[in-house]
């Protein structure tokens, strides 16, 4: 019988459209005060001691991060650079997008904030370019995912917190897969831009090899 009161209280705080974080907070805080015995005072020593974490300092400072990369310009600058090292093979842009969002995930930790910084420059430039609205979405949201596979991630550092496991070890452990993803993401797009690059999925023209580093440096650097 609890369990129903409860769910059916959640729900109806959710059709209100309340945020998630809050209606699962008023629902346990309701179960708390209504249907157990617990007293108010170990309530608040067990919300204290659940943050009570070093390591859950680095959330803060990786939205900061990923903020400061989004709006100040080095977002921008992470899709010039991938874009100059694959633009000129099929699904240019496509692939650039899935190398900038994991050069965006090494340093942002958040599958959001990468969707949002990389998918909000990409995407119109490659519906502009004459790509099909739904691949460029689709491209941008998969590659996104890769924030909380490749180091540093927010939800492994979550994950440590919770388990008492190693953050250090988490993060080298994520390397790999996260490299096996990203290449494997890459291929994904590079085929089906071949594939379909008579029906519009264009590539950029392939400059010189001197031209090339000329333009990746400067990508880099500007």
């Amino acid at each position: 019988m609890s369990a129903l009161v409860i769910f059916t209280l959640l729900l109806g705080l959710m059709l209100t459209g309340m945020p998630v974080s809050i209606s699962l907070g008023l629902t346990v805080l309701t179960f708390l005060f209504t249907m157990t015995q617990v007293p108010l005072e170990s309530v608040a020593l067990k919300l204290f001691t659940g943050i009570e974490k070093f390591e859950i300092m680095a959330i803060p400072f990786f939205i900061l991060a990923g903020n400061f990369l989004t709006h100040g310009g080095v977002a921008r600058r992470m899709i010039r650079f991938a874009t100059s090292m694959v633009g000129h093979f099929n699904g240019g842009l496509g692939l650039g997008a899935v190398v900038a969002c994991a050069l965006f995930a090494a340093v942002s930790g958040s599958s959001p904030a990468t969707v949002v910084a990389i998918g909000s420059i990409l995407l119109p430039a490659m519906v502009k370019a004459g790509y099909p609205k739904k691949f460029g979405a689709g491209v941008v949201t998969v590659s996104g995912g890769l924030g909380i596979l490749i180091p540093p991630s927010i939800v492994m550092v979550m994950y440590s917190v919770s388990t008492n496991t190693s953050v250090g070890a988490l993060f080298m452990a994520g390397v790999v897969p996260g490299m096996v993803l990203a290449f494997l993401l890459g291929l994904t797009t590079w085929w089906r831009a071949k594939k379909a690059t008579t029906h519009g999925f264009p590539k950029q023209a392939g400059p010189s090899a001197l031209q090339h580093f000329a333009k990746r440096f400067g990508a880099c650097c500007w």
